[in-house]
């Protein structure tokens, strides 16, 4: 299946993390003569944390806070105690638990605080004094749908943790168990996840928000099934049909880029915007997300990342495919890993792709949907919560 542009969209429908410096060279990609730029050069460089911190204090809201009800509710209690029998079994989901806890450079929890900052920069039409967040600066509404947002991402984050069994796979049965048991914890947790922000977005009594997110989940399912997959589902690049910027975008779009999209559209609808700048917020999150997206497929090989030599990384990362599509060769060390991608041998397919145009055309991608995300910007008037996205932006750039 390939994506085709739909206006400026790549709009998929079925009727349709650590310090960084920002440096002078990557500014100089965007127009100078812009005032997202001019903003830009006149501030204090940012990095990741301090960008996410000063934008938290904008909102009033620490973003690890937006979703802590759910998370200390009784039934995700039970779960954390559950989750103690599965420590040394190599069940995924204790990684991925791990990663919301300790969010480091992915910091999953920053989409909320996205959805707050462009609630906040485009403002309110025609909203009664009771339903505003004084202390944000947002409606009450806008910053449930933070919270939906980031439930919605960490239920897909969790589900996407689940192990396929077959015969033989493990046996021993001790393993086994493990297994098993670290399925049902991760599957009933991300349905509780799933069920409360369904629950919640039902509460906003908004028909259109509720069609508009419930297409941004199914978009998660659906990208799912993009392309070729091993026996555990682990994506797999495919042969290049179509090129392997298409194939990447659809894939990340479907994953990413429409949740946070369709997540910053519905907040402007509550706000009372018309369809234009609608669209506007959906674009930014999008290429918001795509930008993140290709930093964060760009971390494995960035000098200094956690990353050990030979530990596995996604094969349908941005560098990945640009390189497939240069050398096709690298497919046959590829291809061992249709049983299990854990076949593969990374330290060689790291060693090809560093060596080859897939890092200097990834970092050129990131750049690109950067530079639209800022341009989107200007839509918006002046204001710290505008100021406050295009340091995240440019902090992202420097990961």
């Amino acid at each position: 299946m390939v994506v085709k542009a739909i206006s400026e969209h790549w709009y998929v429908d079925y009727a349709t993390t650590a310090h960084m410096t920002m440096r002078k060279d990557w500014l100089s990609d965007f127009n100078d003569e812009s005032t997202v730029a001019g903003e830009l050069a006149h501030s204090q460089k940012p990095d990741w944390n301090k960008a996410v911190s000063e934008a938290e204090k904008i909102v009033g809201y620490p973003t690890s806070f937006l979703s802590l009800r759910w998370l200390l509710s009784d039934e995700i209690a039970n779960v954390a105690l559950h989750l103690r029998k599965l420590v040394g079994s190599n069940h995924p989901l204790l990684k991925t638990a791990k990663s919301l806890l300790y969010n480091g450079r992915n910091y999953m929890q920053a989409w909320g605080l996205i959805v707050l900052l462009i609630s906040k920069a485009a403002g309110h039409i025609n909203v009664e004094e009771m339903e505003e967040d004084k202390a944000a600066g947002v409606l009450h509404s806008q910053r449930a749908l933070a919270e939906v947002t980031e439930m919605i991402r960490t239920s897909h984050l969790v589900h996407k943790g689940l192990v396929n069994i077959y015969p033989g796979l493990y046996p021993e049965t001790a393993v086994l168990n493990d297994m098993t048991f670290g399925n049902k914890i991760a599957l009933l947790s991300g349905d509780y996840l799933l069920a409360n922000s369904c629950m919640e977005l039902a509460s906003l009594r908004n028909q259109d928000l509720v069609e508009l997110m419930s297409s941004a989940v199914r978009d998660l399912a659906e990208g799912e099934f993009v392309g070729r997959r091993d026996k555990q589902n682990n994506p797999l690049p495919s042969f290049q049909e179509s090129s392997a910027l298409e194939e990447w975008t659809q894939r990340n779009v479907l994953s990413a880029g429409s949740l946070l999209g369709k997540s910053c559209q519905g907040t402007l609808k509550l706000a009372g915007h018309g369809a234009e700048l609608q669209d506007q917020g959906y674009k930014f999150g999008k290429h918001l997300a795509l930008a993140w997206q290709a930093c964060l497929d760009l971390e494995p090989f960035t000098v200094g990342s956690h990353y050990m030599p030979g530990t596995p990384f996604s094969l349908t990362s941005a560098p990945v495919m640009f390189h497939l599509e240069h050398d096709p060769s690298l497919f046959v060390e590829i291809d061992k890993g249709l049983e299990s991608v854990h076949n593969v041998d990374y330290s060689k397919i790291y060693t090809v792709v560093t060596e080859g145009p897939g890092l200097a055309r990834t970092k050129q991608l990131q750049k690109e949907h950067s530079q639209k995300a800022m341009e989107v910007l200007q839509v918006f008037q002046e204001s710290d919560a505008r100021t406050a996205l295009s340091n995240i932006i440019v902090a992202m750039g420097e990961l």
